[in-house]
Parts: C-alpha cells; sequence; structure tokens
C-alpha cells in the first residue's frame, strides 16, 4: 500500500480506502461488511469513510460494531463520517450546517461508530441557508473539544471553500484540509481545473468517490443490467438515467480493450487512472461482493502501466479533457 499526506497537513492516509456508501446497512449483509473491513485493514487501508446519511446511520452502526469487534488500534485506522442529510429526520435542524446540526449529527456519528473521536468530519453539502462563519466556528470548536481531529468539505466548489478558508484565517481558527468530490473517467473538471490552485494555496487534500462511476467502468453493464447490481435498485433509478448512456457505454468498451491489451481488467485500469492524478490523496473504493473488493485493491500494479502512451490513447476513448484556463 502507498500513503500520502493528507493535503498540506501531518495526515496519512491510505491511497486506496474502503466506503460504505449504498451497501452498508442496505446492499449488503453484516459479515459480508465485516469480512471486507477486515480485507481492507490487512491489505493497507487505514481510512473507512462513512457518512449519517448513508442507510439513515445504519451504516455508521454496522461499521462500528465493526471496529468495536475488531479491536484495531485506534491510532492504525482513520474513520469519517459527513453532515448535512441527517439520518432520516426532517424537522427543522435536523439537516443542514448549522452549529446545532453539526453538534448533535457529530455525536450521533460517534455512538454509531462506538469511537471516542472522528478523524475526519465532513459538511457533505454546502448550505446556502447558514452563514460560513457559523459553520466554520462549530467545526473548531469540535476541534477544540477533541471530537474531531479535521474537518473537510464534499461537493463544494472552490470559491466555497476558499470563503471558509478566508474566514477561518482572519479569525485564527482552523479551516478544512480535504475536499470530497467525485472523481471518475467520465467526471473529471472539479478535480483537474476548479481546485488546481487550491491545492497550491491552502494544500486541500482529496478523498474521491466513485471512482468507477458507480460501476460503470466495470465490464458488467456492456450487455445488460445484472441483478442485484447498485443500476438494478430501484431506489436508484435516477443513477441509472444518468449514468447508462449509449455514448458511455462505447466508450466502456473501448476502455475494456485497453485494459484487456495491458492483461489487466477495466476497474483495475480505472482506479489506477483516478490514483495516478498526484491531487488525490485516495481513491475511496466501494464494493458489494469479496471478489470485486480483491480484485479492485490489486489497482496499484497497474500503476507503472500507465505510461504517456497509453494515457493519451484513454483520451482518445475519453474525448473529455477538461479545458484549462487561459492565463
Amino acid at each position: 500500500m502507498e500513503y500520502r499526506r493528507l493535503g498540506k497537513s501531518g495526515l496519512q492516509i491510505s491511497v486506496l480506502s474502503f466506503g460504505s456508501w449504498v451497501t452498508f446497512g442496505n446492499q449488503i449483509g453484516n459479515k459480508v461488511a465485516e469480512n471486507m473491513m477486515a480485507y481492507a485493514y490487512d491489505h493497507g487501508v487505514n481510512f473507512f469513510d462513512n457518512a449519517e446519511v448513508y442507510a439513515f446511520g445504519e451504516s455508521e452502526r454496522v461499521m462500528g460494531r465493526i471496529l468495536s469487534k475488531m479491536n484495531w488500534t485506534r491510532s492504525s485506522y482513520l474513520v469519517s463520517s459527513k453532515a448535512f442529510f441527517g439520518d432520516g429526520g426532517q424537522k427543522p435542524n435536523q439537516t443542514g450546517l448549522s452549529r446545532k446540526h453539526l453538534f448533535e449529527a457529530c455525536h450521533a456519528a460517534l455512538r454509531r461508530l462506538q469511537v471516542d473521536y472522528l478523524d475526519l468530519f465532513y459538511c457533505h453539502r454546502p448550505d446556502k441557508n447558514v452563514g460560513i462563519e457559523e459553520t466554520v466556528w462549530a467545526m473548531h470548536h469540535l476541534i477544540q473539544q477533541g471530537k474531531i481531529l479535521y474537518w473537510g468539505t464534499s461537493e463544494w466548489s472552490a470559491q466555497e471553500i476558499m470563503e471558509a478558508h478566508l474566514f477561518a484565517k482572519q479569525n485564527h481558527l482552523i479551516g478544512p484540509i480535504v475536499e470530497q468530490p467525485q472523481y471518475n473517467m467520465f467526471y473529471r473538471d472539479k478535480v483537474e481545473v476548479e481546485f488546481k490552485q487550491i491545492y497550491k494555496t491552502v494544500g486541500l487534500g482529496t478523498t474521491i468517490w466513485s471512482p468507477l462511476a458507480s460501476g460503470i467502468l466495470t465490464d458488467k453493464y456492456i450487455q445488460n443490467i445484472p441483478a442485484g447490481t447498485r443500476m438494478d435498485m430501484d431506489d436508484l433509478e435516477w443513477l441509472k438515467k444518468k449514468s447508462l448512456t449509449p455514448e458511455r457505454l462505447e466508450k466502456v468498451k473501448g476502455l475494456n480493450q485497453v485494459a484487456a491489451e495491458l492483461n489487466t481488467t477495466l476497474p483495475k485500469l480505472a482506479i489506477a487512472w483516478c490514483v495516478k492524478n498526484p491531487d488525490v490523496s485516495t481513491a475511496i473504493l466501494g464494493a458489494s461482493k469479496m471478489e470485486q473488493l480483491e480484485e479492485n485493491m490489486e489497482a496499484l500494479t497497474v500503476a507503472g502501466t500507465l505510461t504517456e502512451e497509453v494515457m493519451e490513447r484513454i483520451e482518445l476513448i475519453l474525448q473529455n479533457k477538461p479545458k484549462h484556463p487561459a492565463f
């Protein structure tokens, strides 16, 4: 396993990590979740990603029971939660980034995950109804209280991230160190262009999600939609319509051919492509079957085969290289 510093912080994070979105408390059983977490940990993964909204808190409960059972040394792993969407309640103050919800979401995550502190606590989306000063102060106070060690954002714009940093700097507070954006072969602009300057200025780390584009960057959807897969789930119909387009499937076929010529698989190729970007601190893996996780964990062995020539061939297939501003 390779480890990278998370932005300019001193925190070292495994370049491959493991997340529970969709799967824990929903798509897979608790024993399968336990086996996959153990496999990931035994193969060098030190970051496990979660959120209050995943299975409305049940994902954190499942992960918490596993962490308690494994009895791993607390200093050997990182665990996160995210607040914004809530864990199912829709009354005022049960969602968003107010001080009240952030404090209550943090306390609930600690109980569910059965830990004394969170290594990372994210603002899961920007909140247009709450001033940035309230959110930054709340996160700073949670750090002072020892309930979280670092805080970050997820799916924030570069401008919103810099507003948080500016307020934090002006008031001698602790700003966010990490952003969790979607990043994969089909979704590139934010990580490759929008954040380009703030990697240098504030030292932003990234814990990217969906490196396989919700499973599109595999060969399983080329012919049909297998039963029991993410795209077959009724509550993810929106994801299927957005992701499984004829144009994308044609590109997937081309990428699958490149992977075959490299004697590897498309998932390993797609993950290796993501972490080849030095601005990616870690790629969060998700899996519904142990064999998927085992395959994806081998992605780092493919990185060395991604020569300049191979990368150019991938660009020819994708035809979506982001344009950088001309300045």
